[in-house]
C-alpha cells in the first residue's frame, strides 16, 4: 500500500508521543522516591532505590510545590526527538539533568539499559545545568541540540534553566559560534556534496539536507536571522518524509539514499517512479541550499560590520545599496519587462547578490517579456551569462523566484530534471547554467560571443523531451531562438550547434581521425568556420561542466586534433569588409566641413578626416556616461563619417545639446577629454568578477590597403577611447572601423594605416601596436 506524506508527518509525532509516554514510565521507576519535609521516604517511590544527597531538601520551587518522585531530576529529549520528527530508525538522543544529586549516576542507568534492550539507539549524557551550559560553549553539537531540547520527564525548572542559559550564551557570543556554525556546514558541504545533484544523497548531512535546515533555525534563534519561511518548510517536510519511507523500506536508520533503494522510496511515498522522487527532492535540496546561502549573507553582515552607506549606479534603474543590487528609487518594474534582467546581469557583472525584497519584487510585478523580445533583453541575458561563475548564483536566485520558467517557457522541462547516471554532477538545468558559464572563458575564441552563450544555455534543452536530445532540441532551439528575436540567420546557426554540439567529442573518440572521409562528413555538417568555432568552445564547457569522466587531456586533445583538421577544409571566414558609406552618409560627406547630430540613440559626426577623430569623439561619449553598443567609421575623400549607436549607462540620457556641443569642442581641439576620462576612472570600483582576458589579432589577407586589426574584449566604459588611443600612441590611423558589442561583449574590426598610409608590415611595429593595444584594455 502506497504511503501518504500527510500520514508520515503524523506518524512522525505519533511515534515521538508514544516514545515520550514510555520515557516518562521508565523515568518515574528509576527516579529516587519522593521525601517528606523532614527527609524521609515517603513511599516506595515507584522502586526508587537510594536517598537524596544528606542534607538536600525537596521543598520544592518557591512557592510551595509538593515534593514528587524525580525531584531535581529531568530528562531531556534532543535531536529528531527534541524536534518532533522521530523517524522509524532514529537514534534516541537524550539528556539526564540534575542538581547534584549523588544517586543519579544509579538513576541514569535504570534509565539507560532499558532503552538498550529495546534494541533503540541512544546517545545519552548526564549533566548539571551548570555543566550543561558549559559543554555548550564549546561544543556545537551540544548547543544545537540544547537550542532545540524538549522537557520530557521531571523537573521542568531544570529544563527551563538549560535552555534559557544555553540561548542566552549562543545570542551574546553570536559572532564567533555562528562563524564556527558555518565553517561545519562548509566542511559537510565539501564531504558529502550537494543533496540536489547527488546520484545518492546524504538526506542528513549533504549539503541542502536536514543538517541545514537545523542550521538555519539555529542562527533564527541567535536573533540574527528570520527563521526558515513556508518554502523551505515544505522542502523540509518533503526531505523527512523521504527519511520516513527510506526507514521504512530498509528496516534501518539509513540516511543515504542509495540507487537500489529509490524505487522502492518513490512508491512508499506514492510517486510514480524513481525519477519523480529525485526530481522532487533535487527541487527541495535547492530550495535549502538556496535558503541557506542567503542566511549565511545575513550573517556575513554581523561578522563583517555595515556595508558601505550610499548608493552606486550599476545600471539603467539598478543601484548597489549595503553591498547588495536594489532597484533606484522610483523604478518599478510594472512597465519595463527588461528590467529583471538587467538586474540580473548588473548582479553578475558586479559580482553582487541581488537583494531578496527586489527578487521578490521583480517575480511579483514585471510584466511578460514581448515576444519576440526586444534587442535590449537579449543583450541582458548575453551580459548575464558573460559574466562566468557569477551568473549561476544569480540564475538559481531567479530561477528559485520563478522568473526563469516565465522567461523561457520550455525550462520548465529540464528544470530539477535529474540525469540518473555517475557521469554527469548536475542536474539538467544546472548543467546547462554551469556550461553557460564556462563558455563565458572562450567569449574570445570565437567571432560570435552571444551565439556561443545561449546555445551552451540550451545544448541539452532537448532533454525534456522524448526522443534523441540532440534532434528535438534543435526544434526547441529554433523556437527559443525566434522568441528572443535573433534574426533568421543566427536562429539557424544556433539550431545548427545544439543540433550538433556531440559531435565533435563522439567523433574524436569513435571514429579515426587519418580517415578523409571523417574529416569531410563533419565538414559538410558544420558547414562553417563560424558553426565549427562555437562547437569546438562549447565542447569544452560542455565536458568540463559534465565532470571528470566526461572530460580529460586525452578527449581534449583529440577533439583539438579534430577541429585543425576540419578548419583546414572549410573556408576561411573573413571579417567583416570595411565598412562603406551610404547614400545618406555620403551626401553628409560632400558638404565637407564639420558636423554633429544627435538623435535619440544615434550620434553622428561628419568631421575632415584626421588621426584620433574616432576615439576622441568616442571619448566625449565615455565621458557623457554614453555606451557604444554599435559604431561604423568610413571616409570619402577628406572627410570622415562616424555613426554611433548608445545608450545611458544608466537613468536618463544627457542633453542632446551639451553632448553636441562637447563633440564639437573636441573636434575643435578645446576639450581634454583625457583628463575627465582620468577623472571618471579613478572614481569607478574594479570588477570583482574576472573575465576571460582581452585578445588582439593582426589579420594580414583581409585588406590589401590597410591591417586589420581584431579585437575582442570585455567591453566596460570608455573601451573604445582606450583602443584609439593605444593606436594613435602607435603613431596609426583608423581608417574605418567596425564596432559592436553583443551583451557584454565588445567584437571590433579596425583597418589602420601608418602614418604614410600604408599596412603594417615591420614585425616590431606589430607586435608594439598588439602589445599596446592590449595593455590599454587591462
Amino acid at each position: 500500500m502506497r504511503g501518504d506524506a500527510r500520514s508520515y508527518a503524523a506518524a512522525r509525532k505519533e511515534r515521538a508521543a508514544d516514545v515520550d509516554r514510555w520515557l516518562t514510565g521508565l523515568f518515574r521507576t528509576a527516579s529516587p522516591a519522593p521525601r517528606d519535609r523532614d527527609g524521609k521516604n515517603g513511599g516506595d517511590g515507584g522502586g526508587g532505590t537510594g536517598g537524596a544527597r544528606s542534607g538536600h531538601s525537596f521543598t520544592g520551587a518557591p512557592g510551595g510545590r509538593p515534593p514528587y518522585a524525580g525531584a531535581g531530576l529531568a530528562l531531556v529529549a534532543v535531536g529528531s526527538l527534541g524536534r518532533g520528527d522521530l523517524a522509524p530508525g532514529s537514534d534516541l538522543d537524550l539528556v539526564l539533568l540534575h542538581d547534584g544529586q549523588d544517586e543519579v549516576a544509579g538513576v541514569a542507568d535504570r534509565l539507560w539499559y532499558p532503552i538498550w534492550d529495546s534494541g533503540l539507539g541512544l546517545d545519552h549524557s548526564v549533566r548539571t545545568v551548570e555543566e550543561a551550559v558549559t559543554v555548550a560553549r564549546e561544543d556545537l553539537k551540544a548547543v544545537l541540540g540544547l537550542i532545540q531540547a524538549r522537557h520530557v520527564a521531571g523537573d521542568p525548572e531544570l529544563t527551563r534553566a538549560a535552555r534559557e542559559a544555553v540561548l542566552a550564551d549562543w545570542r551574546s557570543d553570536a559572532r564567533r559560534r555562528l562563524a564556527e556554525l558555518r565553517e561545519a556546514a562548509g566542511k559537510r558541504a565539501e564531504s558529502s556534496g550537494e543533496l540536489a545533484f547527488l546520484l545518492e544523497p546524504d538526506l542528513r548531512d549533504s549539503r541542502g539536507g536536514l543538517r541545514d535546515v537545523q542550521a538555519m533555525q539555529a542562527v533564527a534563534a541567535a536573533w540574527v536571522a528570520s527563521a526558515p519561511g513556508p518554502r523551505v518548510r515544505e522542502a523540509h517536510e518533503l526531505l523527512l518524509d523521504v527519511r520516513h519511507a527510506l526507514h521504512l523500506v530498509t528496516a534501518r536508520g539509513a540516511d543515504r539514499l542509495v540507487l537500489q533503494e529509490q524505487d522502492a522510496v518513490a512508491a512508499a511515498l506514492g510517486l510514480l517512479d524513481a525519477e519523480a522522487l529525485m526530481r522532487r527532492l533535487a527541487e527541495a535540496g535547492r530550495t535549502v541550499a538556496h535558503a541557506l546561502d542567503s542566511t549565511w549573507r545575513t550573517v556575513d553582515r554581523l561578522l563583517t560590520g555595515p556595508a558601505p552607506r550610499g548608493r552606486r549606479p550599476l545600471a539603467d534603474g539598478v543601484v548597489e545599496h549595503g553591498g547588495e543590487v536594489v532597484l533606484a528609487r522610483g523604478v518599478t518594474p510594472r512597465t519595463d519587462p527588461v528590467l529583471v534582467l538587467r538586474v540580473a546581469a548588473a548582479a553578475a557583472g558586479s559580482g553582487l547578490p541581488m537583494a531578496p525584497a527586489t527578487v521578490a519584487l521583480l517575480a511579483a510585478q514585471s510584466p511578460p517579456m514581448p515576444v519576440p523580445w526586444p534587442a535590449e533583453a537579449r543583450d541582458a541575458l548575453v551580459a548575464l551569462l558573460g559574466a562566468g561563475r557569477a551568473a549561476v548564483p544569480v540564475w538559481e536566485e531567479l530561477d528559485q523566484a520563478g522568473v526563469i520558467v516565465r522567461l523561457i517557457p520550455d525550462w520548465e522541462r529540464v528544470r530539477h530534471r535529474p540525469q540518473r547516471n555517475p557521469v554527469h554532477r548536475f542536474t539538467v538545468d544546472r548543467h546547462l547554467i554551469e556550461t553557460a558559464a564556462g563558455a563565458a572563458s572562450f567569449t574570445r575564441e570565437v567571432s560570435r560571443p552571444d551565439l556561443l552563450l545561449i546555445a551552451a544555455l540550451l545544448h541539452d534543452i532537448g532533454k525534456g523531451w522524448p526522443g534523441d536530445h540532440s534532434t528535438t532540441g534543435e526544434v526547441v532551439a529554433r523556437d527559443i531562438g525566434a522568441r528572443m528575436g535573433l534574426p533568421p540567420a543566427d536562429v539557424g546557426v544556433l539550431a545548427t550547434v545544439v543540433r550538433h554540439h556531440l559531435l565533435l567529442p563522439e567523433t574524436a573518440t569513435r571514429r579515426d581521425l587519418d580517415d578523409p572521409v571523417t574529416i569531410s562528413r563533419v565538414a559538410e555538417a558544420v558547414g562553417t568556420r563560424e558553426v565549427l568555432e562555437l562547437l569546438s568552445a562549447l565542447a569544452v564547457a560542455d565536458g568540463n561542466a559534465t565532470g571528470p569522466a566526461a572530460w580529460n587531456a586525452w578527449k581534449a586533445s583529440l577533439v583539438s586534433d579534430l577541429v585543425r583538421r576540419v578548419r583546414s577544409v572549410l573556408a576561411g571566414s573573413p571579417p567583416a569588409p570595411a565598412p562603406v558609406l551610404s547614400p545618406r552618409q555620403a551626401s553628409l560627406a560632400r558638404h565637407g566641413g564639420g558636423a554633429v547630430r544627435v538623435h535619440g540613440g544615434a550620434v553622428t559626426v561628419v568631421a575632415p578626416d584626421r588621426p584620433g577623430l574616432l576615439w576622441r569623439a568616442a571619448g566625449v561619449l565615455a565621458a557623457h556616461r554614453m555606451v557604444v553598443r554599435a559604431a561604423s567609421a568610413a571616409s570619402a575623400a577628406a572627410t570622415a563619417v562616424i555613426e554611433f549607436s548608445v545608450s545611458p549607462e544608466y537613468g536618463a540620457p544627457p542633453d542632446p545639446a551639451t553632448l553636441e556641443a562637447d563633440l564639437r569642442l573636441v573636434l575643435a581641439g578645446r576639450l581634454d577629454i583625457e583628463q575627465r576620462l582620468a577623472r571618471r576612472s579613478r572614481s569607478m570600483r574594479p570588477t570583482r568578477v574576472p573575465v576571460a582576458p582581452p585578445r588582439v589579432n593582426l589579420v594580414d589577407d583581409a585588406s590589401l590597403t590597410a591591417t586589420v586589426v581584431e579585437v575582442r574584449a570585455h567591453d566596460r566604459p570608455g573601451l573604445l577611447w582606450r583602443i584609439g588611443r593605444a593606436f594613435g600612441e602607435c603613431n596609426l590611423d583608423v581608417r574605418a572601423a567596425r564596432v559592436e558589442t553583443l551583451g557584454a561583449e565588445a567584437v571590433d574590426v579596425f583597418y589602420v594605416v601608418d602614418r604614410s598610409g600604408r599596412p603594417l608590415t615591420d614585425a616590431a611595429q606589430r607586435a608594439q601596436v598588439r602589445g599596446q593595444v592590449l595593455a590599454a584594455l587591462r
